[in-house]
């Protein structure tokens, strides 16, 4: 398994269909929309991890290889999670009608607090 990659070690809960803005329409592109297929690759590789944590689990590996591999996958979320924010910024935030601005800036600050783990 890899060692972790260098980024902020949090991942933050998954906002449901009752976090977005209004005058979000669900049909509408995403800011990730052009990343889609790498970062579903990501996100299946990351899968895999998880799963050869459990392996590992289930090995009796000695505890720090499993804690390390622990870091890895929340390093990898979080790189997921930040390059998903960037997209939310350029896209949802910036390309937004001036109106909802100021909305999707706080929505995205939310986001940011708790992926940083302060709410």
């Amino acid at each position: 398994m890899a060692e972790p990659e260098q980024s902020i070690e949090s991942a933050g809960p998954a906002g449901g269909a009752d976090d977005r803005p209004q005058g979000h329409d669900p049909h509408e592109g995403h800011g990730y929309t052009a990343n889609k297929d790498p970062l579903l690759k990501r996100l299946r590789r990351i899968e895999g991890q998880v799963r050869g944590i459990e392996s590992m689990v289930e090995d009796d590996r000695y505890c720090i290889d499993v804690v390390t591999q622990i870091t890895a996958v929340q390093a990898a979320l979080d790189k997921v999670a930040l390059g998903l924010l960037e997209d939310h910024a350029a896209h949802c935030v910036v390309g937004v009608e001036p109106e909802l601005r100021e909305e999707r800036t706080d929505e995205l600050m939310g986001a940011v607090r708790r992926m940083l783990r302060y709410g």
